[in-house]
């Protein structure tokens, strides 16, 4: 039976005093399940870091409630941080130590050893053990994110916060840290990782899409894109701008907008025919294709409706 790890209940975050009050987020609500990997999938200032921080008790909320692990995030704060790990979003580890002294420090704190801990580890910090005495500011991108994971895993926690983990890492490095993630919940971590990237969300197990503080969906990454509904139709041509505004403006389609060397556009009804005339009558020269809508197409469409 899948036990509850993480529990959140109409948890409301405010920035600010009087006029200039922010809210971060509005009421959000979801469970993560034991042995998860949740993926907290937005843009930039959707919330994703609010709801971390106050998640790993570094900041409270001014409404709501939430748990980890059956601990109450305000009242059991000492017995959260002794079990989770947080790898926050900005590389915050010491850039003056090495690698060895910043990860010995970590184990220290949390009166463990590189050594009790060392098997959870060793796929990670193998890669980065032959570069022990560099110091931390010196490494590259992908050997900073490794690092910060092992400083977060040295003490065996049972709930792992990753505040985007990929972001400015390259594409090598970004699945390698995907495999790893794998790796770990096989050994039963539950996994929280926000990532404003889409492509992402198909690593997850469930993922929760979140815009402006407020949750538009969740689901598994398969049953969020059952969801869409709509026919959906990728364009090209050699002039892109003006082809978007000339597809805007039919009648048949619902959305469109760019995606990679396309513009994806969502019809209202079926409508290919009609667009393919209408846009030759236009004077494109353009290639119209039926295209697959993914994570990405569904949180656009999931935008439009809020």
């Amino acid at each position: 039976m899948n036990m509850t790890a993480v529990s959140i209940s109409k948890i409301v975050k405010r920035y600010g005093k009087k006029k200039a009050v922010t809210t971060a987020l509005h009421g959000i609500s979801f469970e993560v399940q034991q042995g998860e990997i949740f993926g907290l999938i937005g843009p930039d200032g959707a919330g994703k870091t609010s709801l971390f921080r106050v998640l790993t008790t570094l900041l409270l909320a001014e409404e709501g409630t939430a748990t980890v692990d059956g601990f109450d995030v305000v009242k059991d704060y000492k017995e959260i941080r002794k079990r989770v790990g947080y790898m926050p979003g900005r590389f915050s580890l010491y850039q003056d130590l090495t690698v060895k002294e910043n990860l010995e420090f970590f184990a220290t704190i949390f009166n463990t050893s590189i050594e009790e801990n060392y098997d959870l580890i060793k796929d990670i910090y193998s890669q980065i053990e032959p570069f022990k005495d560099r110091r931390a500011g010196k490494l590259s991108g992908g050997m900073k994110q490794k690092l910060a994971l092992s400083c977060a895993l040295i003490h065996r926690p049972s709930v792992l916060f990753l505040d985007e983990p990929t972001t400015g890492v390259d594409a090598v490095s970004r699945k390698e840290f995907w495999d790893m993630l794998k790796r770990l919940k096989e050994q039963g971590i539950t996994i929280l990782v926000s990532t404003p990237y889409m492509d992402e969300a198909g690593m997850c197990d469930r993922v929760a899409l979140i815009q402006a503080g407020r949750i538009l969906s969740i689901d598994t990454p398969q049953g969020i894109v059952r969801q869409f509904g709509k026919k959906l139709l990728a364009v090209k041509a050699g002039q892109m701008l003006p082809l978007l505004q000339a597809v805007k403006e039919h009648v048949a389609v619902a959305d469109a907008y760019p995606f990679g060397e396309y513009h994806h556009v969502v019809m209202k009804g079926d409508g290919r025919q009609e667009l393919a005339d209408y846009l030759t009558k236009k004077g494109f020269e353009f290639e119209l294709k039926d295209a697959e809508p993914d994570i990405e197409d569904c949180f656009m469409g999931l935008m439009k409706e809020e």
